[in-house]
Parts: C-alpha cells; sequence; structure tokens
C-alpha cells in the first residue's frame, strides 16, 4: 500500500502512520454515506482496491485528497467495517456490486481484531466463538489446513495456539464427513433414505456431504 493509494487492509497499517482525525474526516464521511449510502450508510461493505482512485475519479471537485485518505482510513479501521471483512464478505465497487473476494489473511486479520476490541469490552470468555469463526473462516478459504495455518499464523502464540486447535477440529470434521461421504457414494440411496438408515437428520447429511465434496476440492496457493 502506497501513500497515494490508501486501499483498505484489515490490519495492514503502520503503526508508525498518525491515526486519521475523526473530527476532520467526518465532513468527507457524511459525503460518501450520502453519495453511497450502499456502502457507507447504515450497513458496511468491504470496499475493492483502488477505491481511492475511483472516488476521486468520480468526483474530482469534491474531495480533497489528504481528507479523503483520511476518511477512508478511519472508515476501514472502524469496528462494523471490520465485521463486515471477518464475515468474508466480497469487496464491493462504488455501485455496491461484488467484484472480487477478500483475501483469507484479511478476513483472518479482520477476525482478531474485533474479538480483541470486543473481549477487551466484555468480561465473557470470548475465545470459544473466535475458535468457531476460525474454522468457519477456515472453511470459506478453499485451502487445506497446512496452507491456510502458513497463511495466517502470527507472532502471538496464544493466537496461534487458538489456531491450531480451530484448525484440529476442522480437521476431524473433515474426517468425519469424508467417511460420511463414501458411505454415501458406495449405494445409491437419496439422502434422506440414507440419512433415516444412520438414524440422522436429511439436512445435516446434506451439509456434511457438501463439506466434504469442498474438502476433496481443497487448493494449496502456487509459490510465489
Amino acid at each position: 500500500m502506497t501513500a497515494s493509494s490508501p486501499d483498505p487492509e484489515p490490519g495492514a497499517q503502520s503503526k508508525a502512520r498518525k491515526p486519521p482525525r475523526r473530527g476532520e474526516a467526518m465532513p468527507a464521511l457524511e459525503q460518501l454515506a450520502a453519495h453511497y449510502p450502499q456502502l457507507f450508510g447504515a450497513v458496511f461493505l468491504p470496499l475493492k482496491r483502488g477505491i481511492f482512485q475511483d472516488l476521486l475519479q468520480a468526483h474530482p471537485d469534491l474531495f480533497d485528497q489528504a481528507t479523503l485518505k483520511s476518511a477512508l482510513a478511519l472508515h476501514t479501521r472502524s469496528t462494523r467495517y471490520l465485521v463486515a471483512v471477518a464475515d468474508g464478505r466480497q469487496r464491493h465497487d462504488l455501485s455496491g456490486q461484488p467484484v472480487e473476494p477478500m483475501a483469507p489473511e484479511h478476513v483472518y486479520q479482520a477476525l482478531l481484531e474485533v474479538f480483541r476490541r470486543r473481549q477487551a469490552r466484555d468480561k465473557e470468555d470470548l475465545t470459544p466463538s473466535l475458535r468457531r469463526r476460525m474454522v468457519q473462516a477456515f472453511e470459506r478459504s478453499g485451502l487445506t489446513p497446512e496452507a491456510y495455518a502458513a497463511l495466517v499464523h502470527g507472532r502471538d502464540a496464544q493466537v496461534n495456539a487458538w489456531l491450531d486447535e480451530a484448525l484440529q477440529q476442522a480437521r476431524s470434521t473433515q474426517a468425519k464427513d469424508e467417511a460420511l461421504l463414501r458411505a454415501f457414494e458406495s449405494g445409491a440411496q437419496p439422502v434422506q433414505a440414507f440419512a433415516d438408515m444412520y438414524g440422522l437428520q436429511g439436512h445435516d447429511v446434506e451439509q456434511a456431504l457438501a463439506r466434504a465434496r469442498r474438502s476433496r476440492s481443497r487448493v494449496v496457493p502456487a509459490a510465489e
């Protein structure tokens, strides 16, 4: 990310960079919400890369570059925005259309930041919920457990331990799902009849079979 191209990357801002001043950025944020309520209104959506340049080109006389940069930085650091990223939503353009998936590492970084903010003000231990969200983020990534861990592991040993626990849980679920899929494929019964034979709910079996098929197609990112 360069100074002239502040694409929103959760957790990627430099600690040395001066944080944006809310008072200076608020008028620009209000203008953004008025022009693009589908992105900056009541519901926040992840923004596409290059949104800064898109806004300058769309409104050459409306936004000062420095102020717009501060407004976008404040917006993308907000908890509401990070929640949208952590939910795995796609990046959107100015028309509100999804244009590209959010990178798994950015989803993970947003997930951790939202957890830290909420845990700081909540007396309840939120780590069980964090591990569940880690499993969900991993499953959406399309990566193998090994590739996902290599991509998102950081310097925090405790967080890495939680991630390892989440991935171990995912591996266990994958093994059970794969066994169920193999049993299903060995016969010729409809899903509901197969579920009834094992005393399971048809909906649960359909979900397990779908997860198993997705697991078979997990990919490892190509080496750069």
